[in-house]
């Protein structure tokens, strides 16, 4: 009998399992039971996401997938609290270590673009939220893409009404080796983060806010091919609310924060394929 090709959603778990081996040991901790290793709990969880679906309906699934289950070593299915509370141990910077190494799958080329997105928290009632005339906050979430592959190479969050050059800032600070070009609307039009650019060896293609003929006249000098890819940016917050949810579940706001995080690093896996 012929044997059956790999499928996406196989080659999927085995790429986020190659990846779980590199970022984290093995177990926790020395205490631990050892009934799942952290390199499986991370990618039930990465498909969880990869799914769009709850941890009972995954689980419920993963009776039926034994090729899934070879992939990871997976000789029982746990159950849905175990998946719940590993998600609430592992670290904000273990998914960003794991976000950084994804991104060392994909081909990019340094041409980098940054912009804003929001996305909602739905565990609060529409019904509940308008009778009480409270407001639900919007998660803002700032991503830095790079243009070439789709990567997502950082990304910030906040729930404040912090400016989006600030943020930028910070961002760059981070992920000075991985831009050549930075690309960026009127909103990160400052001269902090031009500074800091150039200093770093990045090349900034920032529109200027038009106060004068002469900003204008510096816009239309651009490079509009080169800008014009900015518009990945927008391509990449639509796959992700597409592909992945536009809500964010958790109510405890820094697993919000890691939800986002495990969102990005599933995105890129996914890009890699």
């Amino acid at each position: 009998m012929q044997a059956l090709p790999k499928s996406r959603l196989l080659r999927f778990v085995e790429q986020a399992f190659h990846l779980a081996r590199r970022a984290v040991a093995r177990y926790s901790s020395k205490f631990s039971k050892r009934r799942y290793t952290l390199h499986q709990h991370i990618v039930l969880l990465c498909l969880k996401v990869r799914k769009d679906t709850t941890y009972r309906t995954l689980l419920d699934e993963l009776i039926e997938m034994p090729r899934i289950r070879k992939a990871i070593n997976l000789t029982e299915i746990p159950a849905p609290s175990t998946l719940c509370k590993a998600f609430d141990r592992l670290d904000m910077a273990v998914w960003r270590v794991l976000l950084n190494l994804s991104v060392t799958l994909l081909p990019t080329n340094g041409v980098v673009g940054i912009d804003a997105y929001g996305f909602d928290r739905i565990h609060a009632s529409k019904h509940y939220t308008k009778r009480t005339k409270l407001t639900i906050q919007q998660l803002k979430v700032t991503l830095l893409v790079d243009t070439r592959a789709n990567a997502i190479l950082d990304l910030h969050v906040t729930t404040t009404r912090k400016h989006d050059s600030k943020i930028a800032l910070s961002l760059i600070k981070r992920n000075t080796g991985k831009v050549a070009i930075l690309l960026d609307d009127k909103g990160y039009d400052d001269q902090k983060l031009r500074a800091l650019a150039r200093e770093d060896g990045i090349r900034p293609l920032i529109k200027h806010r038009e106060f004068s003929s002469l900003h204008k006249a510096w816009n239309t000098r651009l490079d509009a091919d080169l800008y014009g890819q900015r518009s990945q940016n927008e391509t990449v917050n639509s796959r992700l609310k597409r592909k992945y949810g536009a809500f964010i579940r958790s109510r405890r706001w820094w697993k919000q924060f890691c939800e986002l995080v495990v969102g990005c690093l599933t995105h890129n896996i996914e890009k890699a394929l």
